[in-house]
């Protein structure tokens, strides 16, 4: 993996904690983390301290709802802060893709099992999955059954409502 040309190797963690993003990707988190940080830390440190003030905090609902809020924007600000330290920049480097599906490939596939319009599926890192957009994880069953394919390739995939059929029609 240290050798993939399609990733930056200015971040990033031990194989098994690595968050695969875009730059765009790396900012979004970047900048969720510094609201996180900044305001919303203290928005709930103002929010506690109101609560407190109300006196008895066995029964004070505004208090604990406050420390829930602190502790989900704590937990996520760790989480944040691991994700953007494991970061592994996807770069777009299509001259150096070829014809092998990998992660920031575009993939046209043809599912040949309701013989529908061939669809474009972006495979990203779990952070950046967005289905609506049809940008799917490497970790997902369609992103997994993807990569390592080429055009032309058949690929049977097992799904909660049955077996389908992908045809690859084009790697970009």
């Amino acid at each position: 993996m240290a050798d993939d040309p399609l990733l930056d190797d200015d971040v990033g963690g031990s194989d098994e904690d690595q968050t695969f993003v875009t730059k765009e990707g790396l900012k979004k988190l970047k900048d969720e983390l510094d609201e996180l940080k900044g305001t919303r830390r203290l928005e709930v440190a103002q929010r506690l301290k109101e609560a407190i003030s109300y006196g008895d905090l066995s029964e004070n609902s505004e208090y604990e709802e406050a420390k829930n809020e602190q502790a989900f924007v704590e937990g996520r600000i760790l989480e944040l802060e691991r994700k953007v330290k494991n970061a592994r920049i996807i770069t777009d480097k299509k001259a150096i893709l070829g014809k092998e599906a990998e992660i920031g490939s575009t993939v046209t596939v043809r599912n040949k099992t309701s013989r529908s319009e061939p669809e474009q599926f972006t495979i990203v890192g779990s952070t950046e999955s967005n289905p609506i957009e049809n940008k799917i994880s490497n970790e997902s069953p369609l992103g997994k059954s993807f990569l390592g394919r080429k055009k032309g390739d058949t690929v049977d995939i097992r799904t909660p409502s049955g077996p389908l059929r992908y045809e690859i029609v084009k790697v970009a």
